[in-house]
């Protein structure tokens, strides 16, 4: 797999980084975000060395989150670097909320942290990249797309500014409204 060059501040005590794997076609975002607890990092892909020793700086790694089977990318490396545990299936470190997506790709859940106005970090069931813009996972990559159009609307339950997207540019701000609008339509 590639390797990320640098890290990008979106909001205060939130990075991503990211990189184009042509294994799977597809633009790979990685968050890492900041709690009481430590710094937590977000589906991550390799990262290159002064990048990592950038984030380390930044504060102590608390753990690793995976949100869905699909996503262990570089799980696995960081979490013994650092040695740091490993949170997936709905259950992430103190300080974040996962919220399970049924009907997504497998083991599929959304992580919630309420500091500086919320963060949503998608796994797969939302994306936000063309030629799609800011829309649900297509169904064929769903195990069930109507399910997942079920539980999406959980996601309103939780007041925040921004959504991350495992794939996808990030949306910084309006982002609960904006949701409310996408799923409108369905």
């Amino acid at each position: 797999m590639p390797v990320a060059a640098e890290l990008e501040l979106v909001s205060p005590g939130i990075w991503i980084w990211h990189l184009y794997d042509p294994a799977v076609k597809a633009d790979l975002f990685s968050t890492a975000i900041q709690t009481g607890s430590g710094i937590y990092l977000v589906d991550p892909v390799p990262l290159a060395a002064n990048a990592i020793s950038e984030l380390s700086d930044l504060g102590s790694i608390a753990g690793i989150v995976v949100t869905n089977e699909n996503h262990e990318r570089a799980a696995e490396d960081f979490a013994c670097q650092f040695r740091v545990q490993r949170y997936a299936r709905s259950r992430v470190g103190p300080g974040l909320n996962a919220v399970p997506i049924d009907g997504a790709p497998a083991g599929e859940m959304a992580v919630y942290c309420d500091a500086d106005g919320g963060t949503l970090i998608i796994g797969d069931a939302l994306i936000n990249f063309e030629p799609y813009g800011f829309a649900l996972l297509p169904p064929k990559y769903c195990l069930s797309a109507k399910v997942m159009r079920k539980w999406l609307p959980t996601l309103l339950d939780y007041s925040f500014e921004r959504i991350l997207f495992a794939h996808g540019t990030p949306i910084l701000f309006g982002a609960r409204q904006r949701l409310a609008q996408l799923l409108e339509k369905y």
